[in-house]
């Protein structure tokens, strides 16, 4: 029987052929945590006694969302997790390493295979044609532990997008229009399988903008085929090796399809409170909505390429006063190679700031956090009431070219002005 990619993936570690509706076990080559949601994993893991790590190579620490800590509290948990990753010989990514699905996109995330953490936007591995997905503390300490997890084999929902996106308009705006679409619900725990010339044409980081923010439709993961571009990612990062081609079988069965034409796609805002709350910059709603913060970076557009696209727009041009603009690059090696590359010079010379690499802002942990009443436009994933720190302020989500050219008017504005 013709396999989705999630079928595929999913027998290839049940060691059968499964499909939608399914429960089986599966063997997990990934499992990691983050600060946040880490120290009630270990703490599960020690309650449960079952051990430290099945596979220490193949599990990971990451301390990203407060990277560094600004709470004593904060950093009490951080200590617990270098612990752990002492005792338990385990990967630990410490402080200014990166956000940590960025980071093993950089080196681990690969064709083929089956990632766990515990963070839902652990879906961005899909983009690299892996099946990642996010899960609660007990059962990611269970997957370390043991090197298994049980799973419900999903429906897939099969996304065409074709055509040319017009100048302007990048993959943060297809997800957007998609999440738009179908509403917050509209693919709960399915597979959301991206397919279309306009797909094939998407590099790996715009790839991991619309794979990260699938959990934003209610999606179990967002998934793509591997092709030249995966291979390319991987060489560019010393891991060609790594390599497998996977592909969605013809004939393959899918709950729905959903049809996109690329050309007829405009920079799209999403509004407080909801990610669904979407509009096109052409609508009125967009018209003179004043912007004090704009924001770039986090697990969605922290890759060089959008920080590049948003120096394009903001190269020889300042914020606008009242406006600040906030950069938190994804990884360490994204910040090295926009020092050398100039983009540096470029986002300080227009006015903005530069955190460390990491989460930053986006989850309301560290620097960049909003005042009462005020409005940030953010190339992050998620824009729900207290989102970035304040149940009092308003997040509105954008492309980093809108974000760019929010900034230097002040207020939400159309980048295709400035291209």
């Amino acid at each position: 029987m013709p396999l989705t990619l999630a079928e595929k993936l999913i027998s290839m570690h049940a060691g059968r052929e499964v499909h939608a509706g399914e429960l089986t076990v599966v063997k997990v080559d990934f499992a990691y945590v983050q600060d946040w949601t880490g120290p009630l994993t270990v703490d599960k893991i020690t309650e449960l006694g079952v051990g430290l790590s099945k596979v220490p190579s193949r599990t990971a620490v990451f301390i990203d969302h407060a990277s560094p800590s600004s709470f004593k509290e904060v950093s009490t948990g951080h200590v617990k997790l270098r612990e752990y990753a002492k005792n338990s010989g385990c990967l630990l990514h410490d402080v200014g390493e990166g956000v940590s699905h960025l980071v093993l996109g950089e080196k681990v995330t690969s064709p083929g295979m089956l990632m766990l953490g515990a963070d839902s936007h652990t879906c961005q591995g899909g983009a690299l044609g892996a099946f990642a997905t996010g899960m609660g503390s007990t059962d990611i300490g269970v997957a370390i532990a043991t090197g298994e997890t049980w799973m419900l084999v999903p429906d897939a929902i099969r996304v065409e997008v074709t055509g040319r996106l017009k100048p302007g308009v990048y993959s943060k705006d297809i997800i957007l229009y998609l999440i738009g679409s179908i509403g917050a619900d509209g693919a709960t725990y399915q597979s959301l399988e991206f397919f279309g010339d306009t797909i094939e044409n998407l590099s790996i980081p715009g790839r991991t903008t619309i794979s990260s923010m699938a959990v934003e439709a209610g999606a179990k993961c967002g998934l793509f085929e591997s092709d030249g571009h995966t291979l390319d990612w991987l060489r560019e990062n010393g891991r060609e090796g790594d390599y497998r081609e996977i592909k969605a079988d013809k004939g393959a069965r899918y709950a729905r399809v959903i049809n996109i034409a690329a050309g007829s796609l405009e920079p799209m805002v999403s509004f407080p409170h909801m990610v669904d709350n979407t509009r096109p910059i052409s609508h009125p709603d967009c018209k003179d909505v004043p912007v004090q913060q704009a924001y770039l970076g986090s697990t969605t557009n922290g890759y060089f390429e959008d920080f590049e696209a948003a120096a394009r727009v903001l190269k020889g041009r300042h914020t606008a006063p009242g406006t600040r603009l906030v950069i938190t690059p994804g990884t360490k090696s994204v910040y090295r190679k926009m020092m050398s590359s100039g983009l540096m010079d470029v986002f300080l010379d227009a006015g903005g700031v530069i955190n460390s690499p990491g989460c930053g802002a986006c989850p309301g942990s560290h620097e960049g956090i909003l005042g009462d009443g005020e409005n940030c436009v953010a190339s992050i994933n998620r824009n729900f009431k207290g989102r970035m720190g304040n149940p009092k302020a308003f997040v509105y989500l954008a492309s980093p070219v809108t974000v760019a050219a929010s900034a230097i008017e002040g207020k939400l504005a159309d980048p295709r002005r400035y291209l």
